[in-house]
């Protein structure tokens, strides 16, 4: 039996939304082993004189615990 937890991370790009889940997912698995999925639990953009500066997702990241 595999036990796991989730973790909530927040991530940034000034690219994309999915830049900024690719980079917030490989900065996790730097850290954490066993990375196996993660949920966008929220995006928001950050606006500087009136243009998109940045991307911003809140995600929670699965990981299995070693036993």
């Amino acid at each position: 039996m595999s036990v796991a937890r989730v973790t909530e991370i927040t991530s940034s790009s000034e690219k994309s939304f999915q830049d900024a889940i690719e980079l917030g997912i490989a900065r996790a698995a730097k850290t954490l082993k066993n990375v196996e999925g993660a949920w966008i639990q929220d995006q928001k953009v950050v606006v500087e004189d009136g243009k998109i500066s940045a991307y911003r997702v809140n995600m929670k990241v699965t990981f299995i615990l070693a036993e």
